[in-house]
């Protein structure tokens, strides 16, 4: 699974003639931790969460939620953005499927049908985005215009305002789905 999403990205990549390099570093899922590795600020990184978002008490849709690393994920805003009623982290197993990735590896590309794409507008404000690939041992730095061009986003507020590092949220593993 993860073999395959990582060749899928870099596959894309590559077909767009996109401006990219790879960082190799110690396996780390971490965003705090994993910027550090890369050296470069956490506001950089693009924190990538899936959610569950309930439009009725019976329906479910998933949305790949990015943020920057420095910020929390607003789910209130993200459940409005997406058209739900509330929204909740998505449990792991579910996230790992749909996002093709490990917990801590997730890209901020969909390329599940079933995963809506949204990125905090305030992400796309510097030249360059960072993200593990799809691995825990390889992170990915990508001009943010041929990130653009590559996912076409949709483009929201959908984090708090908080910069400070332990404010930034990590799911604890094996975290129970809120639904």
């Amino acid at each position: 699974m993860p073999g395959e999403t990582y060749l899928r990205l870099r596959a894309l990549a590559d077909h767009h003639g996109a401006d990219y390099r790879l960082i190799e570093h110690a396996p780390e899922g971490r965003t705090e931790v994993a910027s550090a590795l890369r050296g470069h600020p956490l506001a950089q990184s693009a924190k990538s969460l899936v959610v569950a978002v309930r439009p009725t008490k019976r329906t479910c849709r998933y949305v790949l939620a990015v943020v920057p690393g420095d910020r929390r994920l607003d789910l209130a805003r993200v459940a409005a953005c997406a058209g739900g009623r509330k929204a909740g982290f998505a449990d792991r197993e579910t996230a790992e499927r749909l996002a093709g990735s490990v917990s801590g590896s997730i890209v901020p590309f969909s390329f599940h049908p079933d995963l809506e794409l949204v990125v905090e507008e305030d992400l796309l404000r510097g030249d360059t985005l960072f993200f593990n690939a799809a691995r825990l041992d390889l992170s990915m730095a990508l001009a943010t215009a041929d990130y653009l061009r590559m996912a076409r986003p949709r483009i929201a507020r959908i984090a708090e305002q908080d910069s400070s590092p332990a404010a930034a949220f990590q799911q604890p593993a094996g975290a129970p789905s809120p639904f």
